[in-house]
């Protein structure tokens, strides 16, 4: 009876010890093949992620991936991007990683829609530790930049409630120019995208701070996209 009880608790020891993780899915938007050998070389061999070239149909499609890293890209094409994966699939978390250090390309791609931001030159380790943070649901930025935007959040909540629309409808051509606004646009672009004078996209631009109850631009960009932001620490 004993050795029968003892073979039954062996069998029983390796279900319990068993892990089933399955890795983390990371789809990477890269133009390049040589930067994609090297995301592949930085995650390292096959285990904890599982890493694939892709593009944003292809995303749009496949709707099991976990992570989205996308190399940050000038003009309106990158964060147009970001919009389109954003409008399709809302709880896709993306990751940016590029160059720049600079608070406001961060805070500009937060904005966007990314989950994280890692400078180009960060440590292996670094790129992994965001990978899994963002993957459990948290945003992966410097504090002092995820205070900033909190700010700009809290003082756009605040001038909104003293100052509610005051009945004042959004136009159709200003709900254009606010969303071309939250990819980054700038006045020049956005009027080559809607076919205005940059004065008549100015003039939109002031209307809607006045209308939303922004204190600036930057407040005014963020106003669309806050609620992408507020799953901070969830």
């Amino acid at each position: 009876m004993k050795q029968a009880a003892k073979k039954s608790k062996a069998n029983r020891r390796p279900a319990r010890t068993r892990k089933s993780r399955e890795p983390i899915r990371i789809a990477v938007l890269e133009a390049d093949p040589l930067r994609l050998v090297g995301f592949r070389a930085l995650f390292g061999p096959a285990g904890e992620f599982s890493i694939r070239a892709s593009t944003v149909p292809g995303i749009l499609k496949a709707l099991n991936d976990d992570v989205v890293l996308m190399t940050v890209s000038r003009g309106t094409a990158f964060y147009s991007a970001m919009a389109s994966l954003k409008a399709v699939r809302p709880g896709v978390r993306i990751i940016v990683t590029g160059s720049s250090r600079s608070d406001e390309d961060i805070l500009r791609a937060l904005a966007a829609g990314a989950k994280g931001y890692v400078p180009e030159d960060a440590t292996p380790e670094h790129y992994r530790s965001a990978i899994r943070l963002v993957h459990q649901g948290q945003v992966w930025a410097p504090r002092r930049v995820l205070a900033t935007f909190i700010e700009r959040v809290t003082a756009t909540t605040a001038v909104r409630q003293i100052k509610p629309n005051n009945g004042q409808m959004i136009s159709q051509r200003q709900r254009q120019v606010l969303g071309l606004l939250a990819v980054g646009s700038s006045n020049r672009e956005i009027a080559g995208q809607l076919g205005l004078t940059e004065r008549t996209v100015k003039a939109h631009v002031a209307g809607l701070l006045r209308k939303i109850g922004a204190p600036n631009r930057i407040a005014l960009s963020v106003h669309p996209v806050t609620h992408t932001l507020l799953a901070i620490g969830r």
